[in-house]
């Protein structure tokens, strides 16, 4: 694990940083080919960068 980032702005800069990858990810799906799998992941990575707003938050 890396260490605990306290800064506000390296906080927004790491949560824009996950959301960006996020969504270069989405693009990159084939609509025709994703199965349940590649669902799962994305809600997963979604739950993430969620949780990492919530331990910011609250710091």
């Amino acid at each position: 694990m890396g260490k605990a980032i306290y800064d506000t702005d390296r906080q927004l800069d790491y949560l824009k940083e996950r959301l960006n990858m996020f969504l270069a990810l989405l693009d990159s799906l084939e609509p025709e080919s994703t199965d349940i799998d590649d669902i799962d992941r994305l809600i997963q990575i979604v739950e993430e960068i969620e949780e990492k707003y919530k331990q910011f938050s609250s710091r």
